[in-house]
């Protein structure tokens, strides 16, 4: 099955942990786990997404912020 991958962005909130996961733009399927990911630069990842009800992808990008550490 064939996905056309569209790059959606978004931004991800102070504790990644809370993040809502993204919903199909498509059919508006929830989305539980990303296929893939990928370090596009030190400071940000994407995120391969595909529907399982619908076979859409789509790509998500979010930022990191570096965290620093006092020793």
């Amino acid at each position: 099955m064939s996905a056309v991958a569209e790059v959606l962005s978004t931004v991800a909130p102070r504790d990644p942990r809370c993040s809502e996961l993204p919903t199909c733009p498509v059919c508006a399927d929830s989305m539980v786990a990303a296929e893939a990911s990928a370090y596009v630069s030190d400071q940000v990842i994407s995120y391969l997404w595909t529907c399982d009800t619908c076979g859409y992808g789509f790509v998500t990008k979010h930022a990191v912020k570096q965290r620093f550490t006092c020793n």
